[in-house]
């Protein structure tokens, strides 16, 4: 009996963890969606809701670069002006994965917001080297599927390439980075949605561009 009572409890509980790992992850997209349509404010109220669900929750689909939801929340908060909290929850991002490049350029950012402009300029170049560097990565190591989908007309490359260089010529005009940077944030969301939808939409298709 006790043997029994063990299983149902043990079955009832990954059933119970199953469903809230389900849920946040419905959160983080529907926050994902607030946030590519511009509505921050309701956004940050998904991506606080998965984060009290599960602080430990990573975003992460195919090819597309991990995210933890304190990143997701840390971008929310940067761009609904509540600089103190992104900085906050952007730095607890990265501490939990330096390579998160897309939370650094926000942290970055936020920096910025905050006046420490020297330490803005190093943090939003080494987010935008990393995104570089994923996306050259991932069109020579997966060409062939879903890498030929990202960036294929290398605008985010050649937007990166034209800030970088601003970057190094320590002449930088910060109103343009930092409408260049959140352009970087929000279009590196967008690229992984068509990239996935691209791969979808090819794998239905045979040799001869016709529906299987």
């Amino acid at each position: 009996m006790k043997t029994k009572n063990s299983l149902a409890l043990f079955s009832l509980f990954v059933f119970l963890a199953g469903c809230a790992s389900l849920q946040t992850g419905g959160d983080v997209q529907l926050g994902r969606q607030a946030l590519l349509a511009g509505n921050n404010e309701t956004a940050l109220g998904y991506f606080q809701s998965a984060a009290q669900r599960d602080p430990n929750y990573v975003y992460a689909t195919g090819s597309s670069p991990k995210q933890s939801v304190w990143s997701y929340v840390g971008r929310a908060e940067y761009l609904t002006g509540r600089f103190p909290q992104a900085q906050q929850n952007l730095e607890r991002a990265l501490s939990g994965n330096r390579e998160e490049d897309i939370a650094r350029l926000y942290f970055g950012l936020t920096l910025a917001r905050e006046g420490d402009r020297q330490r803005a300029s190093k943090e939003i170049e080494s987010g935008m080297r990393g995104i570089n560097n994923f996306l050259d990565y991932i069109n020579q190591s997966q060409r062939f599927s879903i890498g030929q989908f990202w960036d294929p007309a290398r605008d985010i490359r050649s937007a990166i390439q034209s800030n970088l260089a601003m970057i190094s010529s320590k002449e930088i005009d910060w109103q343009k980075l930092t409408a260049d940077t959140e352009w970087l944030g929000i279009r590196m969301e967008q690229e992984s949605d068509l990239a996935r939808r691209q791969e979808v939409f090819e794998n239905t298709r045979d040799s001869a561009g016709r529906p299987r």
